[in-house]
This record gives structure tokens, sequence and C-alpha cells, in this order.
């Protein structure tokens, strides 16, 4: 039975002393007040429980004893009124009066008569099973899809099952699935065309970096009836989009549109967001005064809200700052900023006190020092960013700093102290590397739960258009027994039908399959980034011990510059898939000088480059050449009497593939297997393996563009040669990437 819904606004009065105060409350446009709503069924008079409300953009689902909910609003503000039984209510504020909406033939499914006990326990089971949901949709995504899962169990109520899967796709957004979250959300729309179902669609399209479709489902969203709140999202949205597509205009144009609402509208929040992103605009154009008279503007707008907010944006203009140089003005301004972290005000556990920490910005305060050269004042606040860093486990920070500080001592020339601390952040960075193993197992482990459960959401889906099909056929059965002809066709339908919906969930399958195997990829890449062999990093600190002890300072500083300098760039590349040709050249460069110094009667190296490569057209993997390189040297032309030869060489091999070679005349594969010692042959080399997985993974994820061949350099079997063949698509298609 369709549900006939109005709305009647009545004035609450219970005492002359009250109507006297309503006569007294600020209802002027602009001015933010408190209004009591409260939800009544027309039938009976009972108060309608579990309604959410929405006032531009907050959400207000619990209320108070009375069962009236108490909600910030102003006047001209549209209140939106929803709930799983019945169909969203609107209201335009025009006062601060009390107001009271009546819901005609509202069926009461947790007391109704009509309904047994069984139904009604379930109806209650349904609705606990959603708020349970709700509570840990921020804590724990296993217990909340749990409940999600149980909440469709027990629910046949189509309206109720889009509440559901909206809430699911909520979820998945919350916790980055962003490819469930998009499925969800359509699945709740198709079922129910709710507008914020389709905002939040259209959020989840823009984070999975969907720009095209996410612009085309906000567009689509501009013929609905929207609240004033709702069109500055929409604009704001599109200002977004455009900003990450690089289309500065366009972009300003949005967020004008969305400013403009939001200033006659006068909602406050929205005015220091966008106005903040405006500011962004004209910094990425270069107009830097233009830039930061937005910045200074939100700044003083975000000040007005609520101090973590002011942190936020003062954080902001910091980097501002930094980008432009001006590090006296990044400098007083995290100062301020560092003063506030210590109020008591900012609330523990706030998403701003998690991302603007006090270590980060003492570690910002430092490094600006640094980069003005002022490495005395510098030191005081990189301790305290490590100190704090290391009480709050921010091992992240902690690492950052140490390694800040060490510059800071090496260019003081207290080079003992530099080094303490360069071991420190050394060891710092062999413990930050076994956390992101760990992380990537968990996330592994988390990921394959998540796709448990949206397997098992998906098959009661499945479960219930199937049972839903045999309840139609049996009817279809009985009212049409005497036509057979048409029961048959029927029958048919129904079946292509079943077989066509096992497609699709196959093919969902599939996508969600395949996606998951693409980021246990991208995971597994990042935990094998970067990582150089340590003997490496120990034997080259060994070595400035050793100038060190024979008092050559002049060779130590220049070797730990070198090492500190490779040790750097490795660290600024490891989250790259690709880096350009020439870059990975000039590592390889400086890698050989490092050992060439360490092995210098045992090798001499040349680095030949075809001149008719145009080397800027190429990219590779990050050091994927170096563990090739340790070997010929370390296996190969360290154990020779005489002096060897290590030959680099970069040639043509087509128009679009090039040839890497890797030659040395040192022992010999065969005869270096045969010097290692017990344990040595039972210890793989992680640096081999590291590479062949690195080469498998990126094959897979970029058809085949990678080939290695390592065979003996001459026939005796002494020498090694390794070949590599790098295509142009690689370069290309990371690219391309990287524009988009």
């Amino acid at each position: 039975m369709k549900q006939k819904i109005y709305i009647a606004i009545l004035f609450l009065c219970l005492s002359f002393s009250s109507v006297f105060a309503q006569e007294n409350i600020i209802t002027k446009r602009g001015v933010e007040f408190s209004v009591r709503i409260i939800v009544v069924d027309d039938n009976h008079r009972k108060i309608v429980k579990n309604v959410v409300i929405d006032a531009n953009g907050r959400f207000y689902s619990y209320a108070d004893v009375s069962g009236r909910y108490v909600v910030k609003a102003k006047v001209g503000d549209e209140i939106r009124v929803s709930h799983p039984d019945f169909e969203t209510v609107y209201h335009t504020l025009t006062s601060s009066e009390d107001i009271k909406i009546i819901v005609e033939n509202f069926e009461d499914k947790s007391n109704s008569i009509l309904k047994s006990r069984s139904k009604s326990a379930q109806t209650d089971f349904y609705l606990q099973h959603i708020d349970s949901a709700k509570f840990y949709q921020k804590k724990d995504i296993e217990k909340s899809l749990s409940f999600i899962e149980k909440a469709l169990e027990n629910n046949q109520n189509k309206k109720r099952n889009a509440t559901t899967y909206n809430l699911l796709g909520d979820i998945y957004l919350f916790w980055k699935q962003y490819d469930l979250a998009i499925n969800n959300y359509k699945l709740s729309y198709q079922i129910k065309e709710e507008i914020t179902t389709k905002i939040s669609l259209a959020a989840a399209q823009f984070l999975a970096k969907n720009y095209e479709e996410s612009a085309k489902t906000y567009q689509e969203l501009k013929d609905e009836k929207l609240s004033n709140f709702e069109e500055i999202q929409i604009y704001e949205a599109l200002g977004d989009i455009s900003f990450a597509t690089k289309k500065w205009k366009e972009a300003n144009i949005n967020y004008q549109k969305a400013l403009q609402i939001a200033e006659t509208n006068s909602i406050t929040s929205k005015i220091t967001d966008i106005s903040s992103k405006i500011g962004d605009v004209y910094a990425a154009q270069g107009k830097t005064s233009k830039a930061e008279n937005s910045f200074i503007n939100s700044m003083s707008l975000a000040a007005k809200e609520n101090p973590e907010r002011a942190l936020k944006e003062e954080e902001k203009v910091a980097d501002f700052y930094n980008d432009n140089r001006r590090f006296d003005d990044e400098i007083k301004l995290r100062k301020k900023s560092l003063e506030k972290t210590k109020n008591k005000n900012i609330a523990a556990g706030t998403e701003v006190e998690d991302s603007i920490t006090s270590q980060k910005i003492n570690y910002k305060i430092g490094n600006a020092y640094l980069q003005k050269e002022d490495y005395k004042k510098a030191i005081p606040f990189l301790e305290k960013s490590k100190s704090d860093a290391k009480e709050k486990n921010d091992i992240v920070i902690e690492k950052d700093a140490t390694r800040k500080i060490s510059e800071a001592f090496a260019n003081l020339g207290d080079n003992e102290k530099a080094l303490k601390n360069y071991k420190e952040y050394v060891s710092l960075v062999d413990s930050l590397y076994v956390r992101k193993e760990q992380e990537i197992q968990q996330a592994t482990r988390l990921a394959k739960k998540i796709a448990d459960n949206q397997n098992r959401i998906a098959s009661l889906e499945k479960d219930k258009e199937l049972t839903q099909s045999k309840i139609s056929l049996a009817y279809v059965d009985q009212r049409l027994s005497e036509e057979s002809n048409q029961k048959q066709r029927i029958l048919i339908y129904a079946l292509f039908g079943g077989f066509l919906l096992m497609i699709l969930v196959l093919y969902f399958m599939f996508r969600t399959n395949k996606q998951q195997k693409l980021a246990n990829n991208l995971l597994a890449l990042k935990s094998m980034r970067s990582q150089m062999n340590p003997h490496f990093i120990f034997n080259a600190l060994n070595s400035v011990n050793s100038f060190i002890a024979v008092n050559d300072e002049r060779n130590a500083n220049r070797y730990l510059s070198e090492f500190s300098a490779l040790m750097r760039a490795v660290l600024e590349n490891s989250d790259e898939d690709f880096i350009p040709l020439t870059k990975e050249i000039e590592l390889l460069e400086l890698y050989v000088k490092l050992e060439h110094n360490r092995f210098k009667d045992k090798f001499d190296y040349q680095i030949n480059i075809d001149k008719n490569i145009d080397l800027e057209q190429f990219s590779i993997p990050p050091m994927l050449l170096q563990p090739y390189i340790e070997n010929a040297i370390w296996h190969g032309l360290r154990y020779r009497k005489e002096k060897g030869n290590l030959e680099i060489s970069i040639n043509q091999k087509d128009n679009e593939t090039i040839s890497i070679l890797i030659i040395d005349d040192g022992i010999g594969r065969k005869k270096s297997q045969e010097l290692k010692t017990k344990n040595q042959l039972k210890q793989k080399s992680k640096g081999m393996s590291n590479i062949k997985n690195r080469i498998s993974i990126l094959n897979d994820m970029y058809k085949e563009r990678i080939s290695v061949n390592v065979t003996n350099a001459l026939e005796n079997g002494e020498g090694t040669k390794v070949e590599l063949l790098l295509k142009l698509e690689v370069g290309s298609l990371k690219c391309e990437e990287k524009q988009d």
C-alpha cells in the first residue's frame, strides 16, 4: 500500500513563559539556532523512532528521552527527514519554532498487531543489526560487515534493502574499497532513487579516480530537486574533478559558484573549505598573491569555527609558504600551530590530531631551518620531533627526523654525531621495512576477509532473488494451470533470467578477484622497492669508519656524502614503479663509484651509452640493475688474482627496445658457487629473488615489457654476462599515468 505523507507544522506552546521566550529567539537569516523536531504517526499518535535528519550535511540520528531531535540550523535551511519505512520528507525552516512532522498511514512494524511476534522480532533485529553496523563502521570492518549480512538475512523489504546497501557503500568508502562502494551505491539507487545515495556514488567514483563517470553523475544531479547544501556539494565536487584533471579555469568557475551559494545562505563551514580550495587553484596557476589572499581569508574563517579546523588550515598555508621558500613566514605560522596542539580544546583522537601532530610540526619547523641553512636552530626542533615520534611510536617521523639531524650535524662539521644519527637512521629504515611487511600481510588478510564477506552478501542477494523467483513461479503455476503454453514461456524466461543472473554474479566475482590481484601486486611492489643489500650498507659505513680511524676526514666526508646521496635517491624513488632511465644511470654511476673506491685493486669499470639512444623516452624500475652489478663485484671480480674489468653498456636493439649489458671477467658463477660456505649455500640471494619477483609482477601488470638473460661471458665458464631488454612501451605507459 502506497503511503501518503503530509507535513503539519505545529507551534508547541507549553506555557506562557515558553511563548514569551519564543518571541525573543533570533530568527534572522544567517544566524544559527537550535530547533527541536519530532516525527509522529498520524494513525496511532505515536512517536516514530530511528529517523535520520539531515541539516546542511550534518546528520542527527539520536533523539532525547522525549523523542525529539535537537538540530542546529538557520532560517531558509532545508531539513530532510528519512526512514526506511516512509518516503523522505523535506521541510524548509521559516523560524526557530519547534516542528512536528506528522506521517499519515505509517505502519509501525515493530508493534503492529497485524504481524506475528516472529515478524516483530525480525524487524527489531534488523534495526539492531543496522545500528551495530554503524557503530563498528569506523572501528572494525569485519564486525560491521557481519551485522550488514545479518540485517540482509532478517529483512525482505526492498526499501530497507536500499538503506542497507547504502550503508554498505558507506562502510566500503571509509575503508577505501572504492569499487565495492560504487557497486553497492548503484544497487541501493536501483532499488530506491535517493539523491543522497547518488551523491555518495559520485563521490566514490571520484575517489576511485573515475573522473569522467563522477562528473557525469554530478551533472545528472543538477536536474534533481536539491537543497542549498547539496548544490554546494555538487559544484564543489565538480571543482575538485577539474582540479584533479588540471583544468584550473574550470575548477575556479565551479568553486566560485559553490562559494556564492554558501555565502548567500551563510553556510560558514563550506565558505571556509571553498575559499581554501580557490587558494589551491591560484597556487597551482602560480598566482601566489591571489592564493595568499584566499588562504588568509580561509584561515580567518577557520579560526571562527573550531581549533581543529583552524589547525588544519594553518598547516596548509604553512606548506604554501614552504613551496614559495618563505621560510620565516612558515616557521612563524608553524610555531603558532605548535602552541595550539598543546591546547586542551582539541579533543583527543580527532582526525586533526592524527594528521597534524606535534612531532610533524616540529619536524617541518626543523626542516625549514635546514632549508635556511640555520643548522643550529634546526637541531632542537628535530630532536624534539624525534623524541615525540619515538614516544608515540611514529617510526616514519622518527626516521625522517633522525636523517635530518644527521644532515644538520654533517653540515656543522660534527661528523661523530652525524654518523651516530645516520646509523640510527639506517636501523629505523630496517625497522620500517619490517613494519611495512607486517602491514602488507595484515592488509592482504583483511582484503581477503572483505572479499569473502562481499561474496556472502552477494550470495544472499542471489538467494533472495531466487526465492522471490520461486514464489512468483508457484503463483503462476496456480493461476495459469489451464494455460500451459503461457506457463512454459514464463518458465523459460525465468530460467533464462536466472542464467543471466548467474553470469552476472560470476562476472562480478571475476572482476573482484582481478581487482584483488592488482591490489596484491601493488602491495608486493611497495614491499620490494628500494631494498638494497644490507651488506653494502654496513660495509659502506665501515669504510667511513676506517677513514675516520686514520684521520682521513676528507675521504670520509666525500664517501659519506656520496653514500648519503645514493641512499636518499633510493628512498625518494621507493614509491615509484618506474623512473627515467637517465636517473637510473646516475644512481648506478654513484653506486659503482662507491664500490670501486672500496675495491680499487680488484677492478676497473666503464659505462658506455649509445649516443643515438634517446634516453628520455625510456623508463625503468628503480635500482633494478644494482643487484646484478653487486653480484658481479662481490662474487666474481672480488676473487680475481689480477685486476678485472666491469663493463656496463646500453645499446639500441630495435626502434622500441634497448639492450642493457653488464659484463665482468670475474671467476664465473660456477667457481663463485664453489667458494661459498655451507651457511651461504643454505641462504638464497634476497636481492636476486627480489629482482625476479619485481620483474614478474611488473610484466604481469604491463604485458611482458622486461626480460633478463644471464649467461657466462667466456667459453671457459669465467665471467658473467647479464642482458636486460627494456621496451619503450613500459616508459610510455608510466608517463601517461603521471600525466593523467
